[in-house]
């Protein structure tokens, strides 16, 4: 029976590496160094870090219906005491917790439980930490059927979750490929099932930062969830098939084809905003040279909206000066920025950074 698991320890006594697997991994290793490269050709790299952190936290909740648009998301980045719809601020919660975890991970390149905990935290804004009541079951959304039955006593959770992460950070220990490897523990951490709340979207928070902490990856632009919403019903039947079946294979492929899948998108969107950011710059250099510099530039592109009050600390120039650049900017005829009122204070949208993000949504 599925919800009869027995979760087994890492590493695994089989070898993953079939022949199938090898030729996948190196497709997508090859498809993660280019995203890598990419990243060193943006100016900022906090444009990314803003922006696509976002798109992630959107695309995340997703999978957990927590469904929000890009205006009341953005809005909620700005000022979350202005956002009262719920999903907004749940997808706000999962970018602060991946910003949060990207900053721990990135000093020492380890993943430990006190870093998971926190990440959690952030995420859930509590601090229950792992499941210490017994009764937890995962259900079919549909049919309510129990499809599996994760472990129950915290003494168990404990004893997995040391081992999950004594295999993230001890490579001596097994020496299959990163990811490889990423799917497994993926796989591991969905079935510890660690937490009351939130399990599936710090799954997906720690899938970015296992990339960063092997040094895949430099910042966190690997967003698996818009491959999982893609491929939603595939991804659940394989995850269950690995309990059912030990079918590790398909799920394995399945998780590879994903991180090709994705980091081809994350570099074509890191194109796009290049080429947008381009357009701004040979616009406001030409026709406003006494204001242009790429400070202002990355200003404009470190959020999809922008207020006087950060063009003044970025630039370290007075409110009026601020006010008068993002409005010789806003009356542009090329139609860069629009001015919209929120709550007391007027933000600035970046329209060629929304424009983007609402075709990058209908891709889907």
């Amino acid at each position: 029976m599925s919800n009869k698991y027995e979760i087994p320890k890492l590493p695994f006594p089989f070898d993953l590496e079939s022949k199938k697997v090898l030729k996948k991994a190196v497709e997508a290793h090859a498809a993660l160094a280019e995203l890598k490269g990419i990243h060193s050709t943006v100016p900022n790299v906090g444009i990314l870090l803003n922006t696509l952190a976002l798109q992630e936290a959107k695309d995340s909740s997703a999978i957990e219906n927590i469904i929000t648009t890009h205006d009341e998301l953005f809005r909620a980045e700005l000022n979350m005491n202005l956002v009262k719809n719920i999903a907004a601020k749940e997808v706000q919660r999962y970018s602060a917790a991946l910003k949060t975890g990207f900053e721990l991970v990135q000093k020492d390149k380890l993943i430990t439980n006190s870093i998971i905990l926190e990440v959690h935290r952030v995420l859930e804004q509590n601090d229950a930490g792992y499941r210490k009541v017994p009764g937890t079951d995962l259900k079919n959304e549909k049919t309510g059927e129990v499809v599996y039955t994760p472990p129950q006593s915290l003494l168990e959770i404990q004893s997995l979750m040391s081992n999950m992460i004594l295999y993230i950070n001890d490579d001596s220990i097994d020496d299959t490929d990163y990811l490889i490897k990423l799917a497994v523990l993926h796989h591991q951490f969905e079935s510890i099932h660690p937490f009351y709340d939130g399990n599936g979207r710090l799954g997906r928070i720690i899938n970015i930062l296992y990339l960063i902490a092997k040094g895949l990856l430099d910042y966190p632009t690997l967003y698996l969830s818009r491959y999982i919403i893609q491929n939603k019903s595939e991804y659940y039947r394989l995850l269950q098939d690995v309990r059912d079946n030990n079918n590790w294979e398909d799920w394995i492929l399945y998780f590879l084809e994903a991180v090709i899948s994705v980091s081809r998108q994350s570099s074509a969107v890191i194109k796009e905003i290049k080429i947008v950011m381009q357009f701004y710059k040979n616009v406001i250099r030409d026709k406003y040279p006494k204001i242009y510099s790429q400070d202002l530039i990355n200003n404009i592109f470190k959020h999809p909206y922008t207020k006087i009050e950060f063009l003044q600390e970025d630039l370290n120039i007075t409110r009026q000066t601020a006010s008068k650049y993002l409005d010789l900017i806003d009356n542009d005829e090329n139609n860069l920025l629009t001015k919209v009122k929120i709550g007391r204070d007027n933000y600035y949208i970046n329209n060629g950074l929304m424009n983007l993000f609402t075709q990058y949504d209908y891709k889907l």
